[in-house]
């Protein structure tokens, strides 16, 4: 599926990424994982087309996205819940999730905002509320939503539980359990490591803008050593 290869790039003139190397595949759920400021976000910036990399590849499914525009990478597969709970303020739930609701690139509509409802009850309790009049937890749940209702092939995760109440933490790591029950493909970024590793198949770290380690998560798990070198904790 998606595949990003010694991938560099970053902010103008600022190199940010300097050889990251990742896969997703089919039903698979990646963990991209490193300390702070190491360039995860700016890479799924990359990804998504709004930064144009440097050098390296990025492809999907074999054909190169790398620098194609947003909005035509969206409609090939690949959705974000982008990193500080982006919301239309001034939209209902049920708009917000209106707005951006659309069959697959097959056609297929498993998410619809009824559905979301169904899985977040929560929000079907306040779909006439504006999306500035929820809580922190609730805005990150209608994130996901929003990103569902794309309906895509892989779903992007930046920090989607970053600042959260531990039991709305909980509440979306079970959800991110039932899409990767139904064979949903994610890639994820969360500074949670051990809810994470109950996750993912496989992880990537990156290290200043450079992919140092990539396995298994029962790799991973194995040598305890790799997390503390690199992420600073255990697992």
């Amino acid at each position: 599926m998606l595949s990003v290869e010694s991938l560099a790039g970053g902010y103008g003139s600022t190199q940010v990424l300097y050889d990251v190397s990742l896969h997703v595949g089919e039903g698979e759920i990646v963990g991209l994982l490193g300390r702070n400021g190491m360039g995860k976000t700016t890479t799924i910036t990359t990804v998504f087309g709004l930064l144009t990399p440097v050098s390296g590849s990025i492809s999907l499914d074999g054909g190169d996205i790398a620098g194609i525009r947003p909005f035509r990478i969206a409609r090939r597969g690949l959705s974000l819940v982008p990193e500080g709970r982006q919301v239309f303020p001034l939209l209902t739930v049920e708009q917000n999730l209106e707005a951006t609701a659309r069959p697959s690139v097959t056609g297929d509509r498993r998410w619809t905002p009824a559905a979301i409802f169904e899985l977040f009850p929560q929000l079907a309790e306040r779909k006439t509320h504006l999306g500035a009049q929820l809580s922190g937890g609730e805005q990150q749940m209608l994130a996901i939503g929003r990103a569902l209702v794309m309906n895509p092939r892989l779903l992007v995760l930046d920090e989607a539980t970053e600042g959260l109440a531990p039991t709305v933490r909980a509440a979306i790591f079970e959800v991110l359990r039932i899409l990767k029950a139904e064979g949903q493909s994610i890639l994820i970024v969360d500074a949670y490591l051990r809810q994470l590793l109950t996750l993912t198949d496989h992880n990537v770290i990156v290290e200043k803008g450079r992919t140092v380690w990539s396995g298994t998560t029962s790799d991973l798990v194995a040598s305890p050593g790799i997390a503390d070198r690199y992420l600073g904790v255990g697992v």
